[in-house]
């Protein structure tokens, strides 16, 4: 039974039988024996394998190229060389899958753009290997964290009628001739589609989540989500995955308290739980991340008005790209002040301008904000967004009036407001940027396993 090599090195068991399976990262041969560097993807770190010319298959193991698989059985010994503890005098050594110098990865380092390219191979590189190993693990902790909170975890629908964000901005989903739709009035007519309506993958599981928190109390989901936005930002993705919690009878005060728990939660557990990718992205993707996340797992997150946010910036000097003024959305270069020169940590910018968010936010009384809150921290800036939702009716049947947005389809969701309504909260955190966050990788291509941006859909 194969041994993952992870366990071994933490582990360690000198002069003990063991058999390894993987890939090959590198082979050298010197004077009769062949040093070969096999990794499983189970830790950042390979093992080195000794082959010996007394091996029946010798000349043929000498022969395997970069990206081969293999198995090698053998005795597990402390290494003599410099930068490993263990490795493993083979006994047998299996290849499995040869690879031969077509493989793409035969260079110890290549770009991240070039490595996009082949999405279905850059798993096997480190830089990969620990970011996907980061996300799994993160996942787990995400669930752990709202199991542990007694949250209840709610599957949304990812095929929806109802845009959350009111951008409009959803893939399309539908089973009619696209060549020659059935037309009403100009317009294909929806009403002979597979669901009789317009419908579109999700955007948000947001106000289906409301739904759930009005039954149960505290919910989350944590699924895909879709956005058919021209954007080829380095933040921006056609494909991502959400979290979103809601808690019934809260306030904005206790959506900031929960997000902060949350950060703080997750910022530990990746420095505790995956110590060794995290030493690798200091070392190699960047320098003093440790030390950052470690001083936001340790901060008390600074509550500050929008109000003070705009006046602050404006007394500042600083001549911004973007101008700042009262009413407007605060632009990266904004967070980034505020977190980094200003406050000196992460910070809750709270109560924005009614006419820049979503419908489904609370008014607050002076008629002009909502109870809104952009969680900012160093380095990249807004990382969750969440408010207080609108919970009485009247008030939200005028907003959407207000903004244009048709009562109709969205019943269901008025409905939730008509019968036991009551004050309820929660934020969305985008998943891949909280693993760019957490990484130090800067481009959200780079922490999801096959990217969807505009025009690019392959694997």
């Amino acid at each position: 039974m194969r041994t993952r090599i992870k366990e071994v090195l933490e582990r360690g068991a000198e002069s003990a039988p063991c058999s390894f399976s993987g890939w090959v990262r590198s082979v050298r041969t010197s004077k009769g024996i062949c040093f070969i560097v096999l990794n499983d993807g189970s830790s950042v770190d390979g093992i080195q394998v000794v082959a010996e010319s007394t091996l029946p298959n010798f000349s043929d193991i000498c022969r395997i190229g970069t990206g081969s698989a293999l198995t090698a059985a053998g005795t597990l010994v402390e290494s003599p060389a410099v930068g490993q503890k263990w490795e493993l005098v083979a006994k047998s050594i299996e290849i499995i899958g040869n690879a031969d110098e077509s493989y793409p990865l035969q260079k110890k380092r290549h770009t991240f753009e070039y490595l996009r390219t082949i999405s279905h191979l850059r798993p096997r590189t480190n830089t990969f290997g620990a970011v996907f190993r980061l996300r799994s693990k993160l996942a787990q902790a995400i669930h752990r964290f709202f199991s542990e909170n007694n949250f209840l975890y709610v599957h949304t629908p990812i095929i929806t009628a109802s845009d959350c964000e009111g951008a409009g901005e959803l893939f399309r989903v539908s089973t009619l001739d696209a060549a020659k739709p059935p037309m009403l009035d100009g317009q294909p007519d929806f009403s002979q589609d597979f669901f009789g309506q317009k419908t579109g993958l999700t955007v948000s599981g947001q106000l289906e989540g409301e739904l759930f928190a009005q039954a149960f109390g505290d919910i989350y989901t944590f699924g895909p989500t879709f956005r058919a936005e021209n954007s080829n930002t380095a933040r921006h993705a056609s494909e991502f995955w959400m979290i979103v919690p809601e808690m019934a009878f809260a306030t904005l005060a206790d959506d900031a308290d929960l997000a902060e728990k949350f950060v703080k939660y997750l910022c530990n557990f990746a420095l505790e739980e995956c110590a060794d990718e995290m030493a690798f992205f200091d070392k190699h993707v960047e320098n003093g991340l440790i030390e950052r996340i470690r001083g936001v797992a340790e901060a008390d997150f600074y509550r500050m008005e929008y109000s003070d946010a705009i006046d602050r910036l404006q007394r500042s000097g600083v001549a911004f790209a973007y101008p700042v003024e009262w009413g407007l959305d605060l632009q990266t270069e904004h967070e980034r002040y505020i977190t980094e020169q200003i406050v000196g940590g992460p910070t809750f910018i709270l109560n924005y301008p009614k006419d820049i968010k979503a419908f489904y936010m609370r008014q607050n009384d002076d008629g002009r904000t909502v109870a809104a809150m952009d969680l900012l921290v160093p380095r990249i800036g807004e990382i969750i967004g969440g408010s207080q939702r609108e919970e009485r009716l009247d008030r939200l049947e005028s907003r959407m009036a207000e903004m244009g947005i048709a009562a109709e389809p969205l019943w269901w969701y008025l409905d939730s407001r008509r019968w036991g309504s009551c004050p309820h909260a929660g934020f969305g955190l985008g998943f891949e940027r909280l693993v760019m966050y957490l990484s130090g990788m800067e481009n959200i291509r780079d922490v999801i396993p096959f990217p969807r941006t505009p025009r690019h859909c392959e694997f």
